[in-house]
């Protein structure tokens, strides 16, 4: 298997602040120089490293993921593989032809329609005129946005760009396709079909680079992940080892959350925690087959519209598990509110979650829509008296069923 893409001690750098030479006006610089002679002015600014020593490696056919908050320096690495941009210091060596989709409808013209966009995107991809018009109908009917091809774009909303964005770059020819996080924008039914053609992808022997804050999409689709903190390498390797440490990071079972500051006046979390369901303990691991209670404490300070809480909650490779909401309760899709203090409780049933480490997000009501508070809190369940630990049973989660003869 050959190395596709390879970095060495990649480093970039930015000056941050005002003050550049590049935008004094040229007043600015004569009376600099007759003051001071024809010398450099001194940069002001402050130096920003964006990625420092980023050593990496992505092999043929392997879809690698890029992990890690805001500001770590994904999208900065991603656009020196694309060359983009130049990296202050080290070097990347490509093997092979890069798509790029790294910003939704980059390279598309507003005023242009669709069919237009797609030979004019393909040129800037490098793609040839005979290979987007052989590819021309395949390109459409994936993007799905066949009724308004010769409609300019910019009557296309975000959905529709990033559909015919992606089209364009997963059919050309490419050994390498980068896609940075365009894939949100889309609705869940083309976000799928987005993972299919990028498995075919990995099929055909090429590779890709994808950047997500989805772990689901992330652990779906990656066979290895790279994770970057404040611009240098965290961690990399096997997908389910990279992810379970990033959605651990600074999380040691926290089975309480209390947040500081409410988001409104008129709601108000007071904690929300985890607890033994059958008799209310709070423990580090709460046994299998004990069941989960999260506990939710919160105030109605004043009146509220209605709506509801929701609780998520993800395993350790950030799937989603279970979505639940106190609308359940009422069978219906909103509920009143009651003035004052309320204790509610989410049970999780016993011998449905499998032993392992689970994260718990809530919704917050705010007034017509909800605010999520995600990964507040998390918890472990052990193994005790848990049906696989006794049978080996697999799955990702471990349910007790009623079994009957008839």
């Amino acid at each position: 298997m050959s190395t596709m893409v390879a970095g060495y001690g990649v480093s970039k750098l930015y000056r941050l602040g005002t003050g550049s030479t590049a935008y004094q006006l040229l007043r600015e610089r004569l009376v600099y120089a007759l003051r001071h002679g024809f010398k450099a002015p001194p940069v002001e600014g402050v130096d920003f490293w964006a990625l420092r020593d980023v050593d990496f490696s992505v092999n043929e056919g392997e879809v690698v993921g890029l992990i890690g908050k805001n500001g770590a320096g994904k999208s900065t690495l991603l656009k020196i593989i694309s060359q983009i941009t130049e990296p202050t210091n080290g070097e990347v060596h490509l093997h092979g032809r890069v798509a790029s989709l790294l910003e939704v409808g980059i390279g598309f013209h507003p005023e242009l329609t669709g069919r237009e966009n797609v030979f004019l995107n393909g040129a800037i991809l490098g793609m040839a005129r005979a290979e987007i018009r052989r590819k021309f109908d395949e390109i459409v009917a994936f993007s799905e946005v066949e009724k308004f091809i010769d409609t300019p774009v910019k009557r296309y909303s975000s959905g529709m760009y990033v559909r015919l964005a992606f089209a364009v770059a997963a059919h050309l020819e490419s050994d390498i396709l980068i896609v940075d996080e365009v894939l949100a924008v889309g609705d869940a039914q083309f976000q799928q079909k987005c993972l299919g053609k990028m498995k075919s992808i990995r099929s055909e022997g090429r590779s890709v680079i994808v950047v997500s804050h989805n772990m689901a999409t992330v652990t779906s689709l990656c066979e290895k992940v790279i994770w970057l903190v404040e611009g240098k390498v965290k961690a990399e390797g096997p997908t389910a080892e990279v992810v379970g440490r990033y959605l651990s990071e600074g999380l040691q079972n926290d089975l309480v959350w209390t947040p500081r500051h409410a988001t409104t006046e008129a709601f108000h979390y007071h904690s929300v925690s985890v607890v033994r369901g059958d008799n209310g303990e709070s423990v580090e691991a709460i046994p299998a087959d004990a069941g989960v209670d999260v506990v939710i404490d919160f105030s109605i300070n004043t009146p509220f519209p209605p709506g509801r809480i929701e609780v998520i909650l993800r395993n350790d490779v950030g799937e989603v598990l279970l979505t639940s909401t106190s609308s359940d309760e009422f069978n219906e899709k909103f509920h009143s509110w009651t003035i004052g203090r309320h204790e509610w409780r989410a049970r999780v049933p016993p011998h449905l979650l499998a032993p392992g480490r689970y994260f718990l997000s809530v919704t917050e009501p705010c007034g017509g829509y909800d605010i999520l508070r995600d990964n507040v809190l998390s918890f472990s369940v052990s193994e005790q008296n848990s049906l696989v630990a006794r049978d080996g049973r697999q799955g990702k989660v471990a349910p007790q069923l009623e079994w009957s003869r008839r």
